[in-house]
């Protein structure tokens, strides 16, 4: 049969083929801890992004810092900050909840700087215009700005939901059972790490895939704003 191909020694396909019911387990894990990460970050990262833009120094400069600290250090880092260092001061947070809070908060810093960059981009006119049709601050960023940046920042803001998809494999070092981690398992007792590893690559392939093309929709839906 041909699962028990392998391929120059690095793939056996009847390895891959058995392992992969067990390692897909962890595929609702990352789906979960990825979609709830990037809606923690989206909600945080656009409220930043309106304290980077404000001319008052009491919003302005707590978001550069809070920016400054997030994309200045490796989230795994945080994550251990989260998971291993927080129990000392007295707060416990498990595992599941620590990689959604810190991948959220750690993606919110990335999110600030894509929406203040698109929503500079819309050209001042449109904030006097709505200025002079006597509309106030937040109902202008919600029916006239959002709409138009949303478009613009869409590419990149899909590019950092990639990125959380596959930085949730630095889950696994605190235990989370997503996709690595229970290809790690795998490993483990198989050792034929080759294998395992490239199986998992092929997994998160077609989820980037999948939401590239989801990007490209809403990119068409969102023209209309253009």
């Amino acid at each position: 049969m041909i699962y028990s191909f392998t391929f120059g020694g690095l793939f056996d396909v009847k390895l891959a083929w058995e392992s992969l019911p067990f390692v897909l387990g962890g595929l609702p894990m990352t789906l979960g801890v990825s979609i709830t990460g990037m809606a923690i970050g989206l909600l945080l990262g656009f409220f930043l992004a309106l304290m980077r833009n404000s001319p008052k120094i009491t919003l302005r400069w707590p978001a550069r810092i809070y920016i400054s600290f997030m994309r200045g250090t490796p989230i795994l880092v945080f994550l251990f900050i989260l998971y291993f260092g927080l129990p000392v001061i007295g707060i416990k947070l498990s595992a599941l909840m620590a990689a959604c809070l810190g991948f959220g908060l750690n993606s919110a810093a990335y999110i600030a700087e894509v929406n203040r960059a698109a929503i500079n981009s819309i050209d001042h006119g449109q904030w006097e215009s709505a200025k002079a049709l006597n509309l106030n601050y937040w109902t202008t960023v919600r029916k006239i700005i959002v709409p138009q940046a949303t478009r613009i920042a869409l590419p990149p803001l899909t590019n950092v939901f990639m990125d959380l998809v596959k930085a949730t494999s630095l889950a696994a070092v605190i235990t989370v059972p997503e996709l690595f981690q229970k290809t790690q398992i795998v490993v483990g007792r198989s050792f034929d790490a080759m294998t395992l590893y490239l199986l998992v690559a092929l997994i998160y392939w077609p989820i980037c895939i999948i939401i590239g093309f989801i990007q490209e929709r809403l990119e068409k839906h969102f023209s209309k704003y253009v």
